[in-house]
């Protein structure tokens, strides 16, 4: 019998799902050319989703539900709130780009929004294998059919397919390794996974094996090295919009998958997996940021740049267990400094699209880095914005990702270790590298002569929202502690759990 607990735990997701169904039989009497009357609904669903994840996060309380197949903890709770304010900010910004090239012929951007948002939802909850894929392959069909969406697009249709076939490959390799999992421990429930490796009578090659299946579909998720061929393709072929969509919210949700399956499920592998993590940092590194340094196209330098961001998470997850010793402390610094940096991406990452999307106009794409060209002397507010974003992925003070950077960089070296401070220096040097192709846009920014007089013009919402994403990227920068804390309490309260 389901009891109240477990209802209670999924009363988000049930709401989310009800209103993307009404949703999309409201829009079939919707006329108007920018979806109005299905915009607000969804925004409104999304306000009221984002608030009952924000109580649920600020109460504490852990609690499982369907025989153990979910979890409702602080942490999980605070990515799905987060995730939700994430496509709240990137429909905002997409619908006036949308309405301009026909894609908002029907509200499939909106419903498939929020299918993808339930796909996340299902992952960051998740305590068994098969929730996990249930929620990654939910997400992933509504993401394949975003890209597809304008139908008549060449590069569309092309970055969709490769979107789909590696994907499907990704998705193959996971559920592989998981398979290797159950085969070792009998179980698909998380929880009782970390206890049979716990008590050592299983068969350790067995367990490493499915461990490399597993790492890879995640790395394919994340988009680390050598799983990042789909991400420069899809992010510069994808629709702009697609794009964010694409490189925002899903990101939290990979960091809660790794989360779930790594640490929650196989800690006492630690040291198998760290090895591996290490590896996929130092290739992300040095590809992310030497790749990005060769690109015209403006999406395709950011798509570089995001393998790159993505591999100070990974260094801060490999940091948490030094030589198979758990301590609590280190571990908790390590995990929450990776929590901080995800959030903190995504976030820039929101504003720095945000100000792509408004450049462009209907019939024109502004994303090679020409394009930007003189901007200051058009829109010295949208030229700030952008700016203040590439300067904070490029780690300068006082900006949010220094100390996102600087958060992961003191939990590498507080573990003594002499590869992981080598590690820690060679990040450092590899910033370094990577704040060249950000300042380079800056300078095009500032200093070229304008190739268009064209007024940046947007709505009020686009406005209001993206100078306020550009201030709350300054503003954690200058008071980063209370992001801080909110993500240090919810992993102490999710691996006490």
């Amino acid at each position: 019998m389901i009891d109240n607990i477990s209802w209670l735990a999924i009363y988000p997701e049930i709401v989310l799902l009800v209103m993307a169904c009404v949703i999309a039989l409201v829009d079939l009497g919707v006329s108007s050319p920018r979806r109005t009357g299905t915009y607000v609904l969804t925004m409104l669903t999304l306000a009221v989703v984002a608030a009952m994840q924000g109580m649920y996060a600020s109460s504490g309380n852990t609690f499982y539900a369907f025989s153990n197949m979910v979890v409702s903890d602080s942490m999980g709770n605070w990515l799905k709130c987060f995730s939700t304010l994430a496509l709240m900010v990137t429909l905002v910004y997409g619908r006036p780009y949308a309405a301009d090239r026909d894609m908002l012929r029907g509200g499939e951007l909106f419903t498939l929004s929020l299918f993808s948002l339930l796909g996340m939802f299902i992952m960051i909850s998740a305590n068994n294998f098969l929730m996990i894929y249930l929620g990654l392959e939910l997400m992933a069909l509504s993401s394949y059919a975003l890209v597809a969406l304008r139908r008549d697009n060449a590069t569309a249709s092309e970055a969709a397919m490769k979107y789909f076939v590696l994907s499907a490959m990704a998705s193959g390799f996971l559920l592989y390794g998981l398979s290797m999992m159950y085969g070792a421990t009998g179980s698909l429930d998380i929880t009782e996974v970390f206890k049979a490796i716990s008590s050592g009578q299983i068969r350790h090659q067995v367990l490493v094996f499915g461990l490399v299946f597993v790492v890879s579909g995640l790395a394919f998720k994340l988009g680390a090295v050598p799983f990042h061929m789909w991400i420069p393709d899809v992010y510069q072929g994808a629709p702009t919009v697609v794009t964010l969509l694409i490189g925002g919210a899903p990101k939290l949700a990979g960091f809660a998958m790794t989360m779930r399956l790594l640490v929650d499920g196989l800690l006492p592998l630690a040291i198998d997996w760290q090895q591996m993590l290490a590896v996929l940092a130092i290739g992300s590194l040095v590809i992310g940021n030497v790749a990005a340094i060769a690109q015209t196209n403006l999406k395709r330098m950011l798509a570089y740049s995001t393998i790159s961001q993505m591999a100070f998470v990974l260094l801060g997850l490999m940091s948490g267990v030094i030589n198979g010793n758990f301590d609590p402390t280190t571990t908790q610094v390590a995990y929450s400094a990776a929590m901080f940096y995800v959030i903190t991406y995504v976030l820039t990452t929101l504003a720095a699209f945000g100000v792509i999307l408004l450049l462009t106009r209907e019939g024109f794409e502004s994303e090679e880095i020409s394009d930007m060209a003189g901007l200051n002397q058009r829109s010295p507010l949208y030229a700030g914005v952008l700016a203040v974003c590439l300067f904070s992925m490029a780690g300068i003070p006082p900006l949010v990702g220094f100390y996102a950077k600087l958060s992961i960089l003191q939990a590498l070296m507080a573990s003594g270790q002499a590869a992981y401070i080598g590690l820690a220096v060679f990040a450092v040097v590899m910033s370094l590298i990577g704040a060249f192709y950000y300042l380079r846009v800056v300078k095009v920014m500032y200093f070229d002569a304008p190739t268009s007089t064209a007024k940046v013009s947007a709505p009020l919402d686009v406005r209001v929202v993206l100078t306020l994403n550009g201030a709350l990227v300054l503003g954690l920068g200058l008071l980063p502690g209370g992001l801080m804390a909110l993500c240090a309490d919810a992993i102490v309260r999710s691996l006490a759990s």
